[in-house]
């Protein structure tokens, strides 16, 4: 009787060519990103998008009943809560802070300005 014997670094290889013999499979079918389709950012219903310098856009979505806003980003989202502001209003977490002033808002991440000049984007 043959034994198979599966090398740890080796079954993930021998498993992916022994599913592509699979009609209609292909490695390419595993990569959700991969592929010609062009997948477009989708904005939630409930959020606001920024233009801002360099054509850069910023997602902001206001959170109801708390002094808070969440930030959207394709591949992150996170929460920055309302903080103290001389002028205009700011939100922070420690690390990363939207600020408005006026209808201007920018948002600095680690010290550094990462979208400036935001300005509300017509839809």
């Amino acid at each position: 009787m043959k034994s198979i014997h599966c090398a740890k670094t080796g079954f993930g290889v021998v498993l992916a060519a022994s599913l592509a013999g699979c009609g209609g499979f292909s490695l390419g079918n595993l990569n959700p990103w991969g592929g010609p389709v062009e997948r477009t950012a989708t904005i939630p219903a409930d959020a606001t998008e920024y233009a801002c310098d360099g054509g850069r856009r910023l997602v902001v979505r206001h959170l109801e009943g708390i002094k808070a806003v969440m930030i959207v980003f394709r591949e992150r989202q996170f929460r920055l809560d309302q903080a103290s502001s001389a002028v205009g209003a700011r939100y922070s977490n420690g690390s990363t802070t939207l600020q408005w002033n006026g209808d201007q808002a920018s948002l600095e991440e680690e010290g550094a300005v990462t979208y400036a000049n935001c300005r509300k984007a017509a839809r």
